[in-house]
């Protein structure tokens, strides 16, 4: 039950993160409170994740990601739009509303990592 759960969290996340990317880099859209609630649903969304979905044996895979993810991030993305208009402004957007939830997943992972090496 809690694996299906999780991925679900991790597929609503997911879409969610590309809707308000694409629509806060062409839209200007959503701001203020809906833009807060949207953030907070996406740290919920990446706690379950977090806590009902990575085992032990996916942990390395997904911190891995988590970190090519925040390189990813900080790579300048919106430098694209000099070439194609819009386009590295989306990317950055969808990449930055994606480390929202997964920050906090990555997180949670983390600590239980911690935690399992601490009891051997």
């Amino acid at each position: 039950m809690g694996r299906e759960l999780g991925k679900w969290c991790f597929l609503i996340g997911v879409i969610i993160a590309l809707i308000v990317g694409i629509g806060t880099a062409t839209a200007g859209w959503p701001t203020g409170t809906t833009m807060n609630w949207l953030v907070l649903v996406l740290v919920v969304l990446g706690l379950i994740v977090g806590f009902a979905n990575i085992s032990t044996k996916e942990s390395t895979p997904f911190l891995v990601a988590a970190v090519a993810l925040l390189i990813a991030n900080t790579a300048g993305l919106a430098n694209i739009d000099t070439l194609i208009p819009y386009l590295g402004s989306i990317l950055a957007g969808i990449v930055m509303y994606l480390l929202v939830m997964v920050a906090p997943a990555a997180l949670v992972v983390a600590v239980k990592g911690f935690y399992e090496m601490a009891k051997k």
